[in-house]
């Protein structure tokens, strides 16, 4: 039979596929780069082909998991009954709803990244997911600043403070996992909940809108979120 060689994005993909299922099965630390190769059926050689690194193929990972999350909101971007203040509602709708759904694997995938000595792999994880999203938010204001619905001189730098809001609640999360108790967790929780009230009234003041005008979170959802962690260690034991 002849030889079906394969587009190489397909074994990428293929590539991602095989390292997920390990990390969600066995853990980000306990799967070695050498499970995945052989899982993959690649070579070593072929396997650095796509990926320098460990650390790269989870950057991979998480500029998946953005995509999937996103893959929904085209319709919310088309739809012409939407001003531009309930288009960027409803993005950051969908995108809590996607978080929510694939908490548990997102934990079982980068809970590591929580670790002080992760720090800079977990903000090279958080630009390579941002890059799928900053671009819709920046489409989405400018559009507002158009019609006037916003009023900001830089749409760009606006989009970036909405991506930064992640990164910053990177220590409340940090301490959480460090402590390990349910307490600790109900601290993190709250305060979370209470950045996310704040990051709200600081993007309706850039943008020049009403106090509650922007919804970045919703009740229940940072609880949702967080408490996914235990049901991904539940499925890593």
């Amino acid at each position: 039979m002849p030889r079906i060689i394969k587009h190489p994005e397909l074994r990428r993909e293929e590539l991602l596929d095989h390292a997920q299922a390990l990390f969600l099965t066995h853990g980000y630390d306990k799967a070695s780069l050498n499970d995945v190769i052989a899982a993959a059926g690649f070579s070593k050689g072929a396997f650095y082909h796509y990926f320098p690194s460990k650390e790269a193929l989870l950057e991979a990972l998480a500029e998946r998991f953005a995509r999937q999350a996103l893959a929904g909101v085209q319709t919310v971007l088309d739809d012409p009954d939407l001003d531009p203040l309930a288009r960027l509602n409803a993005l950051l709708a969908q995108t809590r709803q996607a978080k929510i759904e694939t908490a548990s694997q997102a934990w079982a995938l980068f809970e590591t990244l929580f670790r002080p000595e992760n720090l800079v792999l977990f903000h090279r994880i958080n630009l390579a997911a941002s890059a799928s999203f900053s671009p819709l938010l920046v489409g989405i204001i400018r559009q507002g600043v158009a019609d006037g619905t916003f009023r900001t001189f830089d749409p760009e730098g606006v989009a970036d403070i909405v991506m930064q809001f992640g990164m910053a609640t990177h220590d409340v999360v940090a301490r959480a996992i460090a402590g390990g108790s349910d307490a600790d967790m109900d601290i993190a929780i709250e305060a979370l909940e209470k950045r996310v009230r704040l990051y709200e009234i600081a993007l309706d003041r850039i943008l020049d809108l009403p106090d509650g005008s922007i919804r970045i979170g919703e009740p229940g959802y940072i609880r949702a979120v967080m408490t996914a962690r235990a049901k991904a260690i539940q499925g890593n034991m």
